[in-house]
């Protein structure tokens, strides 16, 4: 996998129908989760390799996992804490993706103690963990490093706090709902992350018997319960992933149908495409997209937290900005060091000035075929886009950082009339 690469012929026309899969930033939590639950089915899972390095630390840490398939042909995958339980994820583990930080709070209020090394994953800048310590101990959480581990522990039982989030960081917001959920008392967590996916874990908790209550201000209320029961419960679609397609239509041209998706979700992205003058109808779990026109630009796009402008969609809004009427300016907000994209998408002749937080992209007549490299997730996602609406040939490597969040994102380019081979060397 670390050496496969994708070959992309572009300018072949897109049309016809795809499925959205469940999201990978919402199934990740709910897996975390499932440590504390007694047993639940996870449908809608997208079996990506992000999910299966889930999967390792689940059953590190004593579960049993099996998948399935659903009636729909949708992926199950159902998990059953059985133990022994422990309380470490090795370094090897915890290095296959950043989200692993997020098995912190489960497995300290199920085993009351934790150790793990520093998470890995997509090289976008610094992402400190300091919100997320910060919030465990009002818990009751005591925690040291050591020698590049966290030791954790809980010297008598969690207890319900006040907590007040300086950002509203995702990753702070579920660790602190997964520990609480099994807390004496009430937990109030304030500046929480509104996310999509913040709701889809706090109804996957709820299914097993938590307690959480989401206010309108976005205040999240957590009444600690003694266990956890066993659910059912379907994933939500990914948002990124739709946007994704959304894009590699407004750059390849073409029109296709989207079926299972939440538009809702989208209310910060599908008025930028239509500005770019793709058109769009919804009705209701799907999106069709006609692009026919030459693309315009839009004059600024700013990431934010939801509801604002997603950061993960910023990259292949951006590849199809390449070959707009006019200038559109990008300004990063969360990530520190998101557009190193942007020089592999130069390769192919795009013109991109980046500096610190902002990008400017100043749209050319066309963009041609290069041998590009992957530099983070969505930053392949991008040259995927790009690569579709080139003139010729593009080999991109490392499409490792693709997996990770694109469940056969070529064979479903190919259904919908794209010409892309997997190829390994």
């Amino acid at each position: 996998m670390e050496t496969d690469r994708y070959i992309v012929d572009g300018l072949h026309r897109l049309d016809g129908e795809v499925w959205v899969h469940g999201a990978k930033n919402a199934a990740l939590p709910i897996l975390a989760a499932s440590l504390l639950c007694n047993g639940c089915e996870i449908k809608n899972c997208p079996e990506l390799s992000d999910i299966h390095a889930a999967e390792n630390i689940l059953r590190h840490l004593g579960c049993k996992l099996q998948w399935d398939v659903d009636n729909d042909g949708s992926k199950v995958l159902s998990v059953q804490p059985t133990g022994p339980f422990v309380w470490d994820i090795p370094d090897n583990l915890m290095r296959e993706m950043r989200s692993s930080i997020v098995f912190l709070g489960a497995i300290i209020a199920r085993c009351k103690k934790a150790r793990i090394s520093y998470p890995g994953g997509c090289e976008l800048g610094p992402r400190p963990i300091d919100l997320h310590l910060s919030s465990l101990k009002k818990l009751g959480v005591q925690i040291r490093e050591d020698c590049g581990y966290l030791e954790c522990s809980v010297p008598k039982k969690l207890h319900g706090a006040q907590i007040t989030l300086p950002f509203p960081s995702v990753g702070a917001t579920e660790n602190v709902m997964i520990a609480a959920c099994l807390a004496q008392g009430e937990t109030v967590l304030r500046n929480a992350a509104r996310e999509p996916e913040i709701l889809d874990l706090a109804a996957f908790l709820n299914a097993c018997g938590a307690k959480i209550r989401v206010l309108s201000d976005g205040t999240i209320a957590i009444s600690g319960v003694e266990r956890l029961g066993s659910c059912q419960y379907r994933v939500i679609p990914d948002r990124i992933v739709a946007v994704t397609y959304l894009c590699c239509c407004a750059a390849a041209k073409g029109e296709i149908l989207l079926r299972g998706t939440k538009p809702d979700h989208l209310s910060a992205v599908l008025p930028v495409l239509e500005e770019m003058g793709c058109k769009l109808r919804i009705d209701g779990d799907s999106i069709a997209i006609r692009a026919t026109a030459p693309l315009k630009a839009v004059s600024s796009i700013s990431t934010m937290p939801y509801p604002g402008f997603p950061t993960d969609a910023l990259a292949p809004v951006m590849a199809a900005a390449c070959c707009a009427q006019g200038s559109t300016m990008f300004v990063e907000n969360i990530f520190q060091d998101r557009f190193k994209h942007a020089w592999e998408l130069c390769r192919m002749g795009a013109d991109i000035k980046a500096e610190g937080r902002v990008a400017v992209v100043r749209g050319v007549e066309q963009l041609h075929g290069a041998h590009v490299r992957c530099t983070d997730l969505r930053g392949g996602a991008a040259l995927v886009t790009a690569a579709l609406g080139a003139h010729g040939q593009t080999v991109i490597e490392d499409i490792r950082h693709i997996l990770r969040g694109y469940e056969n994102l070529d064979g479903t380019l190919c259904s919908l009339g794209a010409k892309i081979v997997r190829r390994s060397l």
